[in-house]
């Protein structure tokens, strides 16, 4: 069975840094880009970052660009997200999922980010 479990979020102040870890199981990672997602309340999940099967390729979306950075070891079937000059509207869930333009039916429980002073 498909399944994500992301971890990594926490309370932070506008500006600070967290990294999030997502370990996903039950397909062939290594085969599968790998995405996340976030949402915030009241809005509609919205794609942050992507990366192909083999790291080579990444997109970003333009409020996250130049901050964070998404990255995957395929060894551990665990994709990552590091999360820096944070700011307030970064405050949502998030969440991963593979695929790259689209993405499985599957979600996890998602992980908390606050940014708030």
């Amino acid at each position: 069975q498909v399944q994500f479990v992301e971890s990594g979020g926490g309370l932070v102040q506008p500006g600070g840094s967290l990294s999030l870890s997502c370990a996903a199981s039950g397909f062939t990672f290594s085969s599968l880009a790998m995405s996340w997602y976030r949402q915030a309340p009241g809005k509609e999940r919205e794609l942050v970052a992507a990366i192909t099967n083999h790291g080579g390729t990444t997109k970003y979306a333009d409020s996250v660009k130049g901050r964070f950075t998404i990255s995957r070891d395929n060894a551990k079937n665990t994709v990552y997200l590091q999360m820096n000059s944070l700011k307030f509207e970064d405050t949502a869930v998030y969440y991963c999922n593979a695929g790259w333009d689209s993405v499985t039916k599957y979600w996890g429980q998602g992980t908390q980010v606050t940014v708030s002073s």
